[in-house]
């Protein structure tokens, strides 16, 4: 295992042996400002996934923090890697380490709570994004294991994301055809699609649909134009 020391309570690990009978990322762990994989570098994921499903004009953050997370969140550097997460950061990036100062010179406020999320995984945090001029967005997500993540709410809609794909995120109120049109405008632009799942809650429909390759350019606004969508978002 190779161990890159810096002068600061984390260290960048780039090993780790956490399976067998898996693919050498999975044996090895990823490349990541450690010091947990599951704590630090799962956590700066769910941060930077978060930040792309939301508007960018934010300007508070708070982060609700469940179970181990909250136990462990300053130990662990959580808290210094969510917050580089919704800056933009990525799990290796050593900017993690100072996130606060980063934060703090973009004029981002951020506050922690130690909260119970009832029946979720033990390292589950809620992000909410505050805006000057609109409503709160939320995040929700788990820390799986080994790095590994999945976004399981946005803005109430629970979902099902491990940001393993390109992916498409569409809520919507109960209206016909939008499978048919998402689906159609896919096909048009010859994609397949390697997953669509939708998930009710009342009249509130959240669709999300996994490709196998990224979305080309003009694609998402031609799904935007033959329905009326609450929240329509790309992650590629």
């Amino acid at each position: 295992m190779e161990v890159n020391r810096v002068n600061s309570p984390f260290i960048i690990l780039k090993g780790d042996i956490m399976a067998v009978n898996s693919s050498i990322f999975d044996i090895m762990g990823p490349i990541m400002v450690g010091p947990s994989s599951s704590h630090t570098a799962g956590a700066c994921k769910i941060g930077n996934i978060a930040r792309r499903m939301v508007d960018r004009n934010f300007n508070e953050v708070d982060f609700y923090l469940h179970g181990s997370f909250a136990k462990t969140y300053k130990g662990h550097g959580t808290n210094r890697a969510l917050v580089g997460g919704v800056l933009g950061f990525e799990p290796d990036d050593d900017r993690i380490i100072n996130s606060f100062d980063y934060a703090d010179k973009a004029g981002i406020k951020y506050e922690f709570f130690e909260t119970d999320l009832g029946d979720v995984h033990p390292n589950t945090v809620k992000i909410v994004f505050k805006y000057a001029d609109r409503t709160p967005l939320e995040v929700q997500g788990s820390s799986i294991g080994g790095g590994a993540i999945v976004i399981t709410k946005v803005n109430g809609n629970a979902i099902e994301y491990y940001a393993n794909k390109p992916t498409l995120f569409m809520a919507y109120g109960e209206q016909k055809g939008v499978i048919a049109h998402v689906s159609g405008v896919l096909f048009e632009y010859g994609y397949n699609i390697h997953m669509m799942k939708t998930i009710k809650d009342g009249d509130n429909v959240m669709l999300v649909c996994e490709l196998d390759e990224p979305l080309k350019e003009g694609v998402l606004e031609k799904i935007r134009e033959g329905k009326e969508f609450t929240f329509l978002k790309y992650i590629g």
